[in-house]
This record gives C-alpha cells, sequence and structure tokens, in this order.
C-alpha cells in the first residue's frame, strides 16, 4: 500500500474541524463531545497513515526517498511532522503525556525539515514549474502550526519564535508563488495545491490569537481579513479547480476550510463584536459542510479500493 506523504493533509482538515468544535463549545454554541470526537477521529487517521508510512520506509524505502527527492512533491514530506504537531493538540486534554511527546517529536521535526528544505530552496536551480503552493509546508505551515502547538501546551514564548518564522516565511514566499501562478498556469493534477495557498493567513490569525492574549488587535483582524480575500478568490476559482476529478489531493483544501471558521470563533471568544463575529457561525456551518463532503468522498473511494495509488478498482 503506497501511502503517500499527502496523506497527513487529512489530519490537519479533521483537528482543525475538531478544534472549531471545540471554540464553539467554549462559546456555548455546540455540545463538548462533537469536537472531542472529530479531534480523536483525526488523531485515528494520522496514527494509521503513520503506521502504513513507516511500512512503506521498511519495505519500499528507495520509493519513498525517490518521493522525498521529488522538487514538486518533496515538501509533502513535512506534513508529517506537521500533522503529528495537530494530532497531539487535538490528543491532549484526553492523554497529556502522549501528546506532550507527539507535540515535541512534531516541533523537532518540523523544524529539521524547515531548515532543510528552505536551505535546498537557497541553494538555487529549481525549475519554474516545480514552485507551487507546496513550498508553504515546511517554513509557513510547519511555523504557524507550531506556535499553535506550542500555545496549546504552555509555550506561548517559544510560540512566538515560530509565529516570526511562519509570518515571515509566508510573506517571502507568496510573492514567488504568485509571480508563478500569474505567469504560467498551474497543471490541472497540481491544483488542489492552491488549497495551500489559501490557508497561511486563516492559520496565521489563529496562531497569532494562540501566542497573545487579551482582546483582538488589528493585527489579529488584518490577517482575518485577507484570510477571507483568500476564501473569495477560490470561490471564484470553483469552475477551474473543479476540471481536476476528485482524489485525496482535495484534503489540502481543508486546512484553510477549517482554519477560516476557527479564527472567527477564536475572534469572537476574544471579545470581537461587529460584522467579523458575524461571520463566524455561517463560515463554521460551510467548513463542515465541505469537509464533510470530502470526508465521504473519501470513504467511498476507500469502499472502491481506489483510495491509495497503484490499488485495484
Amino acid at each position: 500500500m503506497r501511502v503517500p506523504a499527502a496523506f497527513f493533509g487529512m489530519v490537519l482538515g479533521l483537528c482543525g474541524l475538531g478544534n472549531g468544535w471545540r471554540a464553539a463549545a467554549r462559546l456555548g454554541l455546540a455540545p463538548n463531545w462533537i469536537g472531542e470526537a472529530i479531534s480523536i477521529l483525526g488523531v485515528a487517521v494520522w496514527f494509521t497513515w503513520l503506521c502504513l508510512y513507516a511500512a512503506r520506509w521498511r519495505n519500499d524505502r528507495h520509493a519513498v526517498l525517490q518521493e522525498a527527492r521529488d522538487p514538486t512533491s518533496s515538501f509533502f514530506t513535512s506534513l508529517a511532522p506537521v500533522a503529528t504537531m495537530i494530532a497531539g493538540v487535538g490528543l491532549a486534554p484526553h492523554w497529556p503525556a502522549a501528546a506532550w511527546l507527539m507535540a515535541l517529536a512534531g516541533l523537532v521535526g518540523v523544524t529539521l525539515f524547515a531548515a532543510w528544505g528552505a536551505g535546498t530552496l537557497w541553494m538555487g536551480g529549481r525549475a519554474f514549474e516545480a514552485t507551487t503552493p507546496i513550498l508553504y509546508m515546511p517554513t509557513v505551515g510547519g511555523g504557524f502550526v507550531a506556535a499553535i502547538t506550542c500555545a496549546s501546551f504552555g509555550m506561548k514564548d517559544l510560540g512566538l519564535l515560530y509565529f516570526g518564522a511562519g509570518l515571515l516565511s509566508w510573506l517571502t514566499l507568496e510573492s514567488i508563488v504568485v509571480h508563478r501562478m500569474i505567469l504560467r498556469t498551474l497543471p490541472v493534477p497540481l491544483r488542489a495545491s492552491l488549497g495551500l495557498h489559501f490557508a497561511p493567513p486563516a492559520v496565521a490569525c489563529v496562531a497569532y490569537l494562540s501566542v497573545t492574549d487579551g482582546p483582538p488587535d488589528r493585527l489579529a483582524q488584518i490577517l482575518f481579513g485577507y484570510a477571507l480575500f483568500q476564501a473569495l478568490v477560490m470561490v471564484r476559482l470553483v469552475p477551474w479547480l473543479r476540471m481536476q476529478p476528485f482524489s485525496p489531493a482535495a484534503w489540502a483544501y481543508t486546512f484553510g476550510v477549517s482554519a477560516l471558521p476557527l479564527a472567527a470563533l477564536r475572534l469572537t471568544e476574544r471579545g470581537l463584536e461587529g460584522p467579523n463575529g458575524n461571520l463566524a457561525i455561517p463560515l463554521f456551518i460551510i467548513a463542515n459542510l465541505f469537509i464533510g463532503w470530502t470526508a465521504l468522498r473519501t470513504v467511498v473511494l476507500l469502499h472502491q479500493r481506489k483510495l491509495l495509488p497503484g490499488s485495484r478498482s
């Protein structure tokens, strides 16, 4: 069973949605058990893919290393430590000791991978076609999720360091990725990677709120505003994105889709009123519908034995 590293993206969507339900429960909008159930489901998915990916590493190491060296898909490997961190956050209320070990392993893994990935980019020689939103994963996605993880385990000062690394990496890479997309269209098989382009401002808002205290300041609202703009652009692109048939790659969208309502709920939880707060519930409903639809389509593929690459129908 050739489980690709990209499958860890499912964990980000599920645990992100679980965190949204937890925030809704704290606001009195939902029962506690829903968020806990979705979070535990995300942890179970993480554990399943981790075991299968480890088995693949043992049995087919050459293919795993080849995937890790591919310029287009290599940064997907960083999803493993990122998913480990967010799964640790999901598990923390139920098994704190194991969750802490997962968080620590994820923090170490994402730090090493980000340094390795950035160093690889700085040496140059990268093909123009290999410049896609996947570049965000090690430093941007890793930095923001690390900040959220540190705050969840009472290490806000350390979380600020990761937030700074993620924020400035995002601002640096965004112009490069947008420049590439403007000049040359993304091939159909890679269009789901735009979900990773949609995610950073929403995840940045959640991370910033996690490592700061008090009422939301202007920066939090600015990040949320840019996240909303990115969501509108994604809606405009739906016909173009749907040219890519459904596959597990669609889970790339769920990172940002789950983070946007979570940011709105966290802003409301911290005392923000007005139009921003009023968007929380509609965005949360849309996120549940989209992630539920993606999960259902994935289960259908699994039932049809079409989920894993190379599996028979």
